[in-house]
């Protein structure tokens, strides 16, 4: 049998009448990135919470690092990489002290390559932690979960709310992670992370898995909104024969359409005229599910 970092088996969560997981079951193998994407409400952070033992599930199992996360919790979070709950903290600890403190109870040492990787965020340490905004917050932890040398990283929506250079970072440490063979597994509402940054992304919805798919898969759904001018009136059989253009509408030198996967093909037909305006818009992760999975609708 293979090892597996994660897996679960028919996994469900249930509070009150209310069906949170839904008979859960994927696998994550060493040296993976993997997503969960789904939108809000989906059950993303309750898996999180069972794989990390801070929550028992209803029905079926989860085991990781061949710990069963309900019953070995406690063991199970000093293995792995997450964001501790922010509440722990006092207002007024700087940064530093928040993370040598989190460094001791992990019996790991502080050192300067904790510094220079909140340095790559530009996180300033000696400042409080009541002075952080929520994204601050939020890099203070991913720098906590990094610093420690896990097999594997679990991580609720670790770049939500991040600005560009952060989620630059946050990718940039996830490839390294997976070039060490360290596995990392985190939830996600954005299609364009998990399609930019997934070896497997497995699609949440309801408390359900649709489908896992491949991150060159995923890549190959992805659809964009495409507006373009030109400087002058364009030929519709220029585009028409493209197989992965859809809904196009030419109007004297404007474009509309939707393009599907691959956009090399259709940028270079359009490089031929001279373009005096461009804008690229993605449809919502909504529309993505209605459109290759049958369902739709966002859970209250």
């Amino acid at each position: 049998m293979r090892y597996l970092v994660i897996r679960t088996e028919n996994l469900s969560k249930r509070f009150d009448r209310r069906i949170a997981l839904d008979c859960i079951t994927f696998d994550v193998e060493p040296g993976e990135i993997y997503a969960v994407l789904g939108p809000t409400g989906a059950g993303k952070s309750t898996l999180v919470q069972l794989l990390l033992g801070t929550i028992r599930p209803s029905q079926g199992r989860a085991l990781v690092l061949g710990l069963e996360p309900a019953r070995q919790g406690m063991v199970l979070r000093q293995r792995v990489g997450y964001v501790p709950e922010q509440g722990v903290f006092y207002p007024w600890m700087r940064g530093e002290e928040i993370l040598r403190s989190l460094a001791q109870a992990r019996r790991i040492p502080f050192t300067e390559a904790v510094r220079d990787l909140a340095g790559q965020f530009g996180l300033d340490l000696e400042r409080s932690f009541s002075a952080y905004s929520p994204s601050e917050r939020k890099v203070l932890f991913l720098v906590q979960a990094f610093m420690y040398p896990a097999e594997v990283l679990i991580l609720d929506e670790p770049m939500l709310g991040l600005g560009v250079v952060a989620q630059d970072v946050f990718s940039r440490l996830a490839r390294q992670a997976r070039a060490e063979g360290r596995t990392i597994f985190f939830t996600t509402s954005s299609l364009l992370e998990a399609e930019r940054l997934c070896d497997r992304v497995a699609l949440l919805w309801q408390g359900r898995v649709l489908a896992v798919e491949r991150g060159v898969q995923l890549r190959a759904k992805t659809l964009r909104r495409i507006e373009m001018r030109f400087a002058t009136p364009v030929a519709w059989e220029a585009f028409a024969g493209l197989p992965n253009l859809e809904e196009l509408q030419l109007e004297d030198n404007k474009l509309r359409c939707t393009l599907r996967g691959d956009p090399d093909a259709f940028l270079k037909v359009a490089s031929r005229y001279r373009i005096t305006d461009f804008i690229s818009q993605q449809p919502s992760l909504d529309e993505i599910y209605r459109r290759y999975y049958g369902v739709g609708g966002y859970v209250a």
